[in-house]
């Protein structure tokens, strides 16, 4: 089967505007969840992870008047990834495609200054690759939490297909109140900065970012290290439109289907979605377990930029890619306790570590999960 290569990528969030940045932070330890007045909740204080409007607005890209929050977001995420790689935006065998979950929403309001029709993702959509003056029709993938992740599935799976020689798979959201009142509605907001499987856990926090991870069933020019996404799934436990399995089925299928025939032996880490719910992380906790994965070593990267769910998939994918071409793990943020039924292997201090692979999770309401495996490139399938 062909493989498919990362060739390029970009993240902005609250902890900066190119990966690089990102990852540096991540790596000092340094989160983005900060105690915000931006927005209310009648329990009180809200944490999140905020994109600087300051430095958004000061692109060169864009005139800030003609274009939503979120639009501003995405194309400057895909004009920071492509810059310099040679990429044409234009080229008909390029596409686009775009992970979002609830899109502008910030539209709702009365008085917007833009068209009605704004709020619809494909519109969104077609903002974007008007932009670009990309030819072809952008692909919109919404599916709860897991969207980027199956984003990128969907990337590969038309990579391999040889309809295209690049795929721009691009993902964003902002917090807005529509977003925030929704989750403190079920219960699912932590008061204060969230800590993924840990004992004291009591919800997410909420965070905006936008991420950009460009993939090519072309090898890239030589590099130290070749990244590829080597396999993807994605599976439904039709369990409730909110709460997981309480058995971890749907992601136990999605990894089992990730895995194929390979050994569990080639996963080097888990990069897990690991909201700080206290169902999502259990749920985890078990499929990891039954899928005889619990010893490896395991991380969420939410305690850093909260849970920016339609980026979450893109951004948490591309950091993990980095770890693996910077041989480094990086701790679970705001991890202190065990605080699962099945003990995992939570990583607590980032550190310099040499591996091949990572196994990446992602769950979602509806009973959504996606799983890809990410790899050193080195021939296996």
């Amino acid at each position: 089967m062909p493989a498919v290569y990362k060739i390029a990528d970009n993240i902005i969030s609250s902890l900066g505007f190119d990966t690089d940045e990102n990852f540096r932070n991540i790596v000092s330890g340094i989160s983005g969840i900060r105690e915000t007045e931006k927005f209310t909740l009648p329990a009180g204080k809200v944490h999140a992870s905020l994109v600087d409007d300051t430095r958004l607005e000061a692109s060169a890209y864009f005139d800030p008047s003609k274009y939503t929050r979120l639009e501003q977001l995405i194309i400057s995420s895909i004009h920071n990834a492509v810059d310099g790689t040679g990429i044409d935006m234009a080229d008909p065998e390029t596409l686009i495609i775009l992970s979002t979950v609830k899109g502008n929403n910030d539209l709702i309001v009365p008085g917007s200054p833009f068209e009605p029709d704004r709020i619809h993702l494909w519109r969104t959509a077609g903002i974007i690759k008007e932009h670009f003056a990309n030819p072809n029709d952008p692909v919109v993938i919404s599916s709860a939490c897991i969207s980027g992740t199956l984003a990128i599935i969907y990337a590969r799976r038309v990579l391999i297909s040889g309809k295209y020689k690049t795929v721009v798979v691009a993902g964003g959201d902002v917090v807005t109140p529509f977003i925030l009142s929704g989750f403190d509605c079920l219960k699912a907001i932590d008061p204060d900065p969230c800590r993924p499987f840990d004992a004291s856990r009591k919800g997410l926090s909420l965070g905006e970012a936008a991420g950009t991870i460009v993939l090519s069933g072309q090898m890239p020019a030589e590099r130290d290290t070749i990244i590829e996404i080597a396999s993807g799934s994605s599976s439904n436990d039709a369990n409730h439109i909110s709460g997981p399995s309480r058995t971890g089925e749907g992601l136990l299928r999605s990894i089992e289907k990730t895995l194929g025939n390979r050994s569990v032996d080639e996963v080097g880490f888990i990069n897990a979605h690991g909201t700080g719910t206290l169902f999502n992380d259990e749920m985890e906790s078990i499929a990891f377990s039954r899928c005889g994965l619990d010893n490896k070593p395991v991380n969420s990267l939410k305690g850093y930029l909260g849970h920016t769910l339609g980026a979450a998939g893109i951004i948490e994918s591309i950091l993990s890619c980095w770890s693996i071409e910077k041989n480094m793990l990086i701790k679970s943020y705001g991890y202190s306790q065990q605080g699962t039924s099945v003990p995992l292997n939570m990583i607590i201090g980032s550190a310099p570590a040499t591996v091949k692979a990572c196994l990446k999770t992602s769950s979602g309401f509806g009973g959504t999960n996606a799983t890809i495996l990410i790899s050193k490139y080195n021939g296996y399938k």
